[in-house]
């Protein structure tokens, strides 16, 4: 196998995918769901299998967001911490948190088997490796485990070393019961099981959803769909100004996948690293050998830190090689996770919309398992029924004891607004320094613009203020996009849209 361009996860390689007709007339259904990603479509089966009438509404494809980008860690081991949970939400907080993962887990299991879908999906353990940097530091580990015992997670051990020879002299955490499987084969399974039960898939761009007594969804092609519900699953929501954004923040993270040449147990991994390193396994299908070495981290602020191409990358396959057999790495990609500043999703109504619009957002790097807990959430709230996690999701919380986070957060955002005046840190200030596949921000005169040189050598030049709410653009020479630091939105090299909030291309640079 060649390796491929950055971007393309391998998760693309065999996922058979259905392609979307387009939204070319207005529709009216009982829910319609905006983004087909794990938790637009997790919302979409359960309401579809209740006999409501379902519209999913994509801007791209099927799994073609953040979803694609995963490394599709199924696991109840909190992404930040029962430590950090205990201190946000409280030991009951904590305690529900868990649980509503763990519920996620057995849910997607559930899925598989009574859809009978081919997505390789496997129950297994996972570790939690103290790093080499951390060897003086094993209280780590003993603090850890007595919060996910108080959280009430059974099963869960400190070992004096992992099952893993290359990792055998570490000191660890073994967490039973989690989980693994192909994302994007999980999708196509969905997406066949809310067509069998009368749902609609349907590529449309979504550009304004108005709620109340009777919602719609208004569309860029000029279609509109009318339902009694409308959930926005877009990873960031653009259906709010500051309602959410001042709550989460954009961060970029990186994978790579790699061939092995010699096995590995079947497990998921993650080290005390800061930013930390995860790592599955993933069978070969059909073509034999060992299979891959799944390698996630080198996560950052988005906009922040700009890097040489491709160094990220680099850097997660140097310290592949020190703990796997790797023979060659075949696939680089990255993604967006949301953070909120209490380490929880905002799954359920949309603060910042009238009633009846819900959302789903702040993934926190549980991307999979957020995504199936909004499926069980929300749809009860669509429904009418009571949920035991309403209010630990609720986007209309505000944690006191996560305030640090939120003012953190706020003076980040208050910086790049700054950056109006100062400009955006970078090697290149001038047209003439921008190499061809990349981009810079150049100022001329009182304007900022975002400056892309194709590799043909043209010039593409837009304005460089993000269209969410006026923050300046960075540009991301790794992923070849126009990222915003303040709230998440990303565009490609010539500024149109690809990830909200934004839900309109960069402007033009006169």
């Amino acid at each position: 196998m060649t390796n491929r361009a950055p971007g393309a996860s391998l998760w693309n390689d065999d996922a058979e995918l259905p392609q979307l007709d387009e939204l070319d007339n207005d529709v009216t259904c009982d829910v319609c769901v905006v983004g087909a990603g794990i938790a637009g479509m997790s919302v979409a089966y359960h309401l579809a299998r209740e006999g409501r009438k379902v519209v999913v509404l994509e801007r791209e494809g099927i799994g073609s967001g953040d979803t694609g980008a995963t490394t599709a860690h199924l696991s109840s081991a909190m992404d930040d911490s029962f430590l950090a949970l205990e201190r946000f939400h409280g030991e009951e907080g904590s305690r529900a948190a868990y649980e509503s993962h763990r519920a996620a887990i057995e849910r997607i299991g559930e899925i598989v088997e009574r859809e009978r879908i081919d997505c390789d999906f496997r129950r297994l353990d996972g570790y939690l490796v103290l790093a080499e940097a951390h060897r003086d530091q094993p209280e780590m580990l003993d603090e850890e485990l007595a919060g996910a015992r108080r959280a009430g997670f059974e099963g869960i051990e400190r070992l004096d070393s992992t099952p893993y020879e290359r990792f055998a002299t570490r000191p660890c955490l073994r967490f039973p019961g989690q989980g693994r499987f192909h994302p994007l084969r999980y999708l196509a399974g969905l997406a066949k099981a809310i067509e069998a039960s009368g749902g609609r898939l349907l590529r449309a761009d979504a550009k304004e959803v108005d709620g109340g007594t009777s919602p719609r969804v208004a569309t860029t092609g000029g279609r509109r769909v009318s339902a009694a519900a409308v959930v926005v699953a877009t990873n960031v929501p653009f259906t709010d100004l500051v309602a959410i954004h001042t709550k989460q923040a954009p961060y970029l993270t990186y994978a790579i996948a790699a061939r092995l040449d010699g096995p590995i147990p079947d497990a998921l991994w993650w080290d005390t690293e800061d930013p930390y390193h995860y790592v599955r396994f993933q069978e070969a299908r059909g073509e034999g050998g060992a299979g891959w070495v799944i390698v996630g981290g080198e996560d950052h602020h988005s906009g922040h830190e700009p890097a040489s191409e491709g160094e990220r990358w680099q850097r997660l396959e140097e310290w592949a090689r020190g703990y796997f057999p790797v023979a060659s790495v075949t696939h680089r990609w990255s993604g967006q996770v949301m953070e909120p500043v209490d380490g929880l999703a905002f799954l359920g109504k949309d603060p910042g919309s009238d009633d009846n619009v819900y959302v789903a957002t702040g993934d926190s790097g549980q991307g999979i398992t957020h995504g199936a807990i909004a499926g069980m959430l929300i749809a009860d709230l669509v429904l009418g029924r009571d949920n035991p996690w309403t209010r630990l999701y609720d986007p209309t919380r505000r944690s006191l004891r996560a305030g640090g986070e939120f003012v953190r957060n706020s003076l980040v955002v208050a910086r790049h607004y700054a950056e109006w005046l100062t400009g955006v840190p970078g090697p290149a200030g001038e047209v003439g320094d921008i190499a061809p596949g990349s981009g810079a921000v150049v100022r001329r005169g009182a304007r900022l613009l975002a400056v892309y040189r194709d590799e043909a050598g043209t010039l593409h030049e837009r304005s460089a203020v993000c269209t969410h709410l006026g923050c300046i653009v960075h540009w991301n020479d790794s992923a070849r996009s126009w990222d915003c630091p303040c709230h998440g939105s990303r565009f490609g090299p010539t500024g149109e849209v690809t990830h909200g909030p934004a839900n309109r291309p960069l402007g033009a640079a006169d």
